[in-house]
Parts: structure tokens; sequence; C-alpha cells
């Protein structure tokens, strides 16, 4: 069963379409893959789907809702999160803090809540650290949960920003590029982690350049060039599309490769 429906998505910034009438299904529990060279409107996608930005044209259903023109805080109470390419977090905070600060979206307290120290408010607070320390513990990071995050190395940043994004209860989970930045002997740590998610029931949508990552990794794929989908399938079948190595490659390999 689909969990994301984009239905022919397109994006124009003036003169420039960066989308270009898109449309695919992402199938519930499973992991997705958008790639891509460089420009071809990866993560102007992400911005679509999560309100960052309106589309031109075309819609997007959500777990059966059209989210096509919510908010960004909207989006995220329906249950889709998102890490961005450059690594979002609150710096100056322990891990712990940081993840507590993002369960409050699913918290209902109040100003009214806060001044006479309600029941209420002391049950949300247990209940945010309680889930703190799980996805602290989902992530490997519970050793250096007092530990001030700016501190901490890139791939323990990257583990504490979707941690973060995990801490709004999604249904649906979009990375940008979450190797971004990290050492090659440190991608296997977070592929475990992209896997443990996907277990736990939440639906992984990602952007990747490394593209042994993506095919080791994938349920399915799909390839944008210019804004426009050219391939779509499993990661075998994209594996050998002729236009996808075209796209990365280039026509000259293509044509050498024929001449083999």
């Amino acid at each position: 069963m689909a969990i994301l429906q984009i239905k022919k998505l397109t994006k124009d910034f003036g003169g420039l379409r960066a989308v270009n009438n898109v449309s695919f299904e992402v199938d519930q529990g499973g992991i997705f893959s958008v790639i891509g060279p460089n420009g071809s409107g990866k993560t102007t996608l992400f911005n679509l789907i999560t309100g960052f930005l309106k589309p031109s044209e075309g819609t997007i259903v959500f777990n059966g809702d059209d989210t096509t023109n919510l908010k960004p805080f909207e989006i995220t109470q329906k249950g889709i999160a998102r890490i961005f390419q450059q690594t979002k977090i609150f710096g100056n905070l322990t891990l712990l803090d940081n993840l507590i600060i993002g369960h409050r979206l699913r918290t209902k307290s109040g100003v009214f809540d806060a001044l006479v120290n309600s029941s209420r408010i002391h049950k949300e607070e247990a209940a945010c650290k309680k889930k703190a320390h799980e996805i602290l513990e989902l992530a490997g990071l519970s050793a250096f949960k007092d530990e001030i995050s700016g501190n901490m190395d890139q791939e323990t940043q990257r583990r504490l920003s979707i941690g973060l994004a995990l801490m709004t209860c999604p249904k649906l989970l979009l990375l940008d590029e979450p190797t971004g930045g990290v050492n090659l002997g440190e991608i296997d740590g977070l592929i475990s982690l992209i896997r443990k998610i996907r277990d736990s029931g939440i639906t992984i949508c990602l952007i990747e350049h490394k593209m042994s990552m993506v095919m080791n990794i994938s349920d399915r794929i799909i390839v944008l060039n210019h804004g426009s989908k050219i391939a779509e399938g499993l990661p075998t079948e994209v594996s050998r599309d002729k236009a996808v190595i075209e796209a990365y490659l280039g026509p000259e390999y293509v044509a050498n490769d024929k001449t083999n």
C-alpha cells in the first residue's frame, strides 16, 4: 500500500523548471531512494513534499490526505519528518535536550499549564524524556546524552539530526544525503541505523549520492535528470538502465559500451 503518492508534480522558478511532471508512489514500510546528478531536482522535490515550496502543478497525497498546500508544521503533524543536507541541531544544548525539544510538536501543554504547574505538563515532560531516551538508544547515542552536541563529530551530529526527526513520531522519514560529510568508515553504522528505523515501522525516503549504498539498501529507486523522472524500478533494473548510465557517465560511455 502506498503511503505517499506524487502526481504530476511540477515546480517552476521563473523560466526554470526544476521539477517536471514527476509521478511516483512510495510503498509503506520500505526504503525508497531518489537519485540523480547534481541539479536534477532531488532536494526541490523534498522541499515540495515537506511544504517548504509550493508546486506550480500537481498534487501530493500522504496517507490518504491531500497535503499539497499545507504548511511545513502541518505536514510534520500529519507524520512526515525530514533531515536536511546540512546538519541542523541545537549546538549549544546536550544531545538529550535536543531531543526533548524535538518532541514538543506532540505536546499539548500551553501557557496556562506552565503558569499553574499543571499535572499535564509534568506528564508530558516525563513522556518527552522517556521518548528521548528511547531515541538515544535507537541511534546509539545513549553514552553521549549529556554531551554538548556542537562538540560532537559529524557522524554523531547526523545521528542526532535523525533522532530529532524521529522525536516528531513520523510515519514517513525523508533523509537528504544522510551520509553527507561522514567518513567512509562510519557509513556502515548509518546504514544500520536506517535499517533499524525501517524495521521499527517507519517508511524511509532518501536522497543519496553514494551509489553502492543506494543499491544495497533500497527497495525501489527513481532517477531524476533535469527535473524529469528518467527511470524507476528495482535497484538491479535501475543500475542497468541506459538513460541512467548516460545521465551519470555521459552519452560517450553508452556509445562506447554498445561497441564492446
